[in-house]
């Protein structure tokens, strides 16, 4: 039977394939009673399948390719040995299969329960977060018992590549799966700019979050048409339609054939206007995708992607190593460096207290000033990397003056302790605002006065202006970037530095979509940063824009405060 499914479409392409169901073992946990004569034979069983996860995360980090990320991983792997090797899980789930006489399967469910309930009652949000950790690995468990073990994919299809179907992705599910070539991701969890969905755009894979039920509706080796460009899902298409998909496809790879003709072509619009285009990146290797695809620089540099997921803080070497790395491979390039991100979605490992709402809550510069031998550290880091090209120093989260002056002490603090060290550092190093919180948008003139540029992070932003938890599922249909609010800060941060000034860029989200880029343009923003694989499509749009054509319809959308015709006027926009 053929059935459509929605979601919300995050990375754009089209992929046809066969499902691959990375299906959540505890949904359906078989329960049976069994005979005295058994319990033994089934203890046995629950060893073997706790002996084959240790062996599949032993093979799991053999296999992790050397690089940065490489301790995160570890780490990561090695709180799942803990977890294993826990008596408080394997021995009390033996217990309960010869008090019980219930099978292995059921016997490692209920012991779960038993452990998550008491994580529930942790006060320590981060600590409270781990009950996630143990589900991770009794799922493990559970996929040896019920005789698909392991998260290996089955082989590529001869009529198709495989689609990958899943509830959610954790951390080794991640590492795992990009080392294998997914047609698509499709998945339950997760909204627009959920990390999800940020290292699915980074990947150019075509996927859509906020799936809901096709883990449910979706069955092994369905063929699947994924529309990331309109968000739909195709189960078990007719040959017409997948005929018809399949031009579109051809029709895709054409085009990108011809974007990369316009990848030295200077990025300029049809009035001759010149328009900058940085590239987005999280760990060092991504910097031969950056050049690859013609970006100017590095516009944002997220340091904290290169240490999520370890029990340590990394050393200032460790650091300085990371952004010299990048620093110098862009060969004189700009590289923007953003100071840890750290705290709601992202944290180090067993470091800190994370607050209920952690969006609200300890992060980023907060979190930073709050630790400031931390923080010291990374800017030396920084700072010694910038002798080696053009770095720059952007802090996230900054929202009232008090930040600004205790930002700018400790960075002389840093410069002053590399001076008496006699190690070398850009004295004049250029550091800047992600200005991603309403109170920040409204009070421009506190940071321009002070800080060199200031960078739109358009995801928090409009989270924070919305009231929306930009990684809830359940709320990414009201995640709007053309909410009239919303355009309506964009188009004042972005009139007030230019007045000033002072250089602005975008690098969230928005400025490596293309639909929103000539209403960019129009607000007057000259400075766009993206992952690599969406430059070219974004250079495309302004090659083809008159700045004064589309400034009037510009500022004829900010004028309408109805969400339906502001719509209708972005499509008359980008025709």
């Amino acid at each position: 039977m053929s059935f459509i499914l929605h979601g919300v479409g995050v990375s754009e392409g089209i992929a046809i394939g066969h499902a691959h169901l990375a299906s959540s073992a505890t949904l359906n946990v078989p329960h049976y009673l069994l005979p005295k004569n058994q319990i033994d034979a089934e203890l046995t069983r629950l060893q073997n399948a706790f002996a084959t996860v240790r062996q599949e995360l032993e093979t799991l980090q053999a296999s992790t390719t050397q690089g940065p990320a490489q301790a995160e991983f570890n780490a990561f792997l090695e709180l799942h040995h803990m977890i294993l090797d826990d008596p408080t899980l394997a021995q009390a789930a033996m217990e309960n299969i010869a008090q019980v006489q219930c099978n292995a399967e059921w016997a490692i469910t209920q012991q779960m329960e038993v452990l998550i309930a008491q994580f529930e009652e942790i006060e320590d949000a981060y600590l409270r977060e781990r009950k996630t950790d143990v589900i991770q690995v009794v799922e493990r468990v559970l996929k040896v018992l019920l005789g698909h073990p392991g998260y290996t994919p089955p082989p590529l299809k001869q009529d198709g590549a495989s689609i990958l179907v899943a509830h959610d992705l954790s951390p080794a599910d991640v590492m795992q799966y990009k080392q294998h070539q997914f047609a698509a991701f499709l998945i339950d969890m997760g909204g627009p700019t959920s990390h999800t969905a940020i290292v699915a755009r980074s990947l150019n894979i075509p996927s859509i979050v906020a799936m809901q039920h096709a883990q449910q509706l979706i069955y092994e080796n369905d063929t699947l048409i994924a529309d990331g460009n309109h968000g739909i899902v195709i189960v078990n298409p007719d040959k017409y339609i997948l005929a018809e998909y399949r031009l579109k496809q051809n029709q895709l790879a054409l085009e990108k054939r011809k974007l990369s003709r316009i990848k030295s072509v200077t990025s300029a619009t049809l009035d001759g206007t010149q328009v900058e285009l940085l590239a987005n990146i999280e760990l060092p290797q991504e910097i031969g995708q950056a050049r690859e695809s013609g970006a100017m620089g590095v516009g944002l540099f997220r340091s904290e992607f290169l240490f999520l997921n370890r029990d340590n803080l990394p050393g200032e070497e460790e650091q300085f190593e990371a952004y010299s790395t990048v620093v110098q491979g862009m060969r004189g390039l700009p590289v923007i460096i953003r100071t840890f991100d750290l705290g709601a979605d992202k944290n180090l490992k067993n470091t800190y207290r994370i607050a209920a709402n952690p969006a609200l809550g300890l992060r980023a510069i907060r979190m930073s000033l709050a630790e400031p031998a931390m923080f010291l550290t990374q800017l030396r880091a920084i700072l010694r990397a910038s002798s080696h090209g053009c770095a720059r120093i952007l802090i996230p989260m900054l929202s009232s003056s008090w930040e600004i002056n205790q930002t700018l002490q400790m960075l002389e603090v840093a410069k002053q302790s590399l001076r008496d060290e006699k190690k070398p550092f850009d004295e004049n190093i250029k550091i800047g605002s992600m200005i991603e919180i309403p109170a920040a948008a409204l009070a421009l003139d506190l940071f321009m006065k002070k800080l060199d540029f200031l960078s739109i992070g358009t995801n928090d932003l409009i989270q924070y202006t919305l009231a929306i938890d930009r990684v809830d599922e359940t709320v990414a249909h009201l995640f709007d970037p053309l909410h009239p609010a919303v355009l309506w800060l964009l188009a004042r941060i972005i009139q007030v530095a230019g007045k000033a000034n002072v250089p602005v860029s975008i690098c969230g989200e928005m400025a490596g979509d293309s639909k929103y880029t000539r209403l960019l343009l129009g607000m007057g923003l000259r400075q766009f940063s993206m992952y690599p694989a969406q430059l070219l499509t974004v250079k495309r749009e302004i090659l083809g824009s008159h700045i004064p054509s589309i400034t009037r319809l510009t500022q004829k959308i900010l004028r309408t405060h109805d969400s339906e015709k502001i719509h209708n006027l972005l499509l008359k926009l980008n025709s």
